[in-house]
C-alpha cells in the first residue's frame, strides 16, 4: 500500500525526519526491496548503474553501526559555516533548534532506528577531478534520492546523514565492502513515520534563487 499522494506533494512533503520515526515496529524487508527496486530506475552516468545499498537490520550488527553513528557525530568533521550560510538556516526562526533537537534524539535512540540504509557507489573520488566526482555522485545522489520518495510513499521516514564519513573505512570494515573500489555515499536511518501528515517545508523566496539567462 502506498499513500494517496500527488507527485507534487510527494516531492514537496519528503522530509528529514529524525523525532518522528517509529523506533517500535519492523520495516518488512519486501519494503525496502520495493524502494530499491524504484531506486535502480534512477537516471545514472554512461549508464553504468555503479550503485549499492546495504540495508542493515541484524540488531547486533545495528549497534556496532550505531556505535561508529554516535562517533561521527561527537568528532564534528566538516567546514565551518560562513555568513551567507548561517544567514539563510536562520530565515526561519526557531528551525536551528527544531533541527538541534532532531540530532539529539537521534543520537540518543540511532540503536533502536529498526534499519539503515547504506547507498553505496562503486569509484571513489578521492582527489578525482571534478568531471570525475561529477559523474560518480550524479550517479548515486539520484538513486538515494529516488529511494527516500519511494520510502516516503510507503509511509516511510529516512533522513540523509554523512555520519559514515568519519569512520567509513572502519564502516566498511564492519560490513565488508571493499572500500578501496567502492565509496560509502550516506548513512540512511529507515523506520516507519508517526503519522504521515508532512508539509511543505519553508523555504527562501524563489526570487532569490531563480536566475534567467545569467546570474
Amino acid at each position: 500500500m502506498t499513500l494517496d499522494l500527488t507527485p507534487d506533494e510527494l516531492l514537496s512533503t519528503t522530509r528529514a525526519v529524525r523525532k518522528r520515526l517509529d523506533l517500535t515496529r519492523p520495516v518488512p524487508r519486501e519494503l525496502i526491496a520495493e524502494c530499491v527496486d524504484l531506486a535502480a530506475q534512477a537516471p545514472t552516468g554512461r549508464n553504468r548503474q555503479r550503485w549499492h545499498f546495504l540495508v542493515v537490520t541484524d540488531e547486533a550488527r545495528r549497534r556496532k553501526v550505531a556505535d561508529l553513528f554516535r562517533r561521527a557525530l561527537t568528532s564534528g568533521g566538516g567546514a565551518p559555516l560562513n555568513e551567507r550560510d548561517l544567514r539563510r538556516m536562520y530565515t526561519h526562526p526557531g528551525s536551528m533548534e527544531r533541527i538541534s533537537e532532531g540530532v539529539e534524539h537521534l543520537y540518543a535512540n540511532i540503536h533502536r532506528v529498526p534499519a539503515f540504509v547504506i547507498p553505496a557507489v562503486e569509484g571513489r573520488t578521492d582527489g578525482a577531478s571534478v568531471l570525475d566526482q561529477s559523474m560518480t555522485w550524479g550517479s548515486i545522489l539520484p538513486a538515494v534520492w529516488s529511494f527516500m520518495l519511494a520510502a516516503r510513499a510507503r509511509g516511510l521516514g529516512t533522513v540523509w546523514t554523512t555520519a559514515q564519513a568519519p569512520y567509513e573505512r572502519e564502516l566498511a570494515k564492519l560490513l565488508g565492502v571493499p572500500h578501496r573500489d567502492v565509496m560509502l555515499a550516506a548513512f540512511l536511518p529507515l523506520a516507519y513515520t508517526i503519522g504521515t501528515d508532512f508539509k511543505p517545508a519553508r523555504r527562501i523566496p524563489r526570487d532569490q534563487i531563480l536566475h534567467w539567462d545569467t546570474w
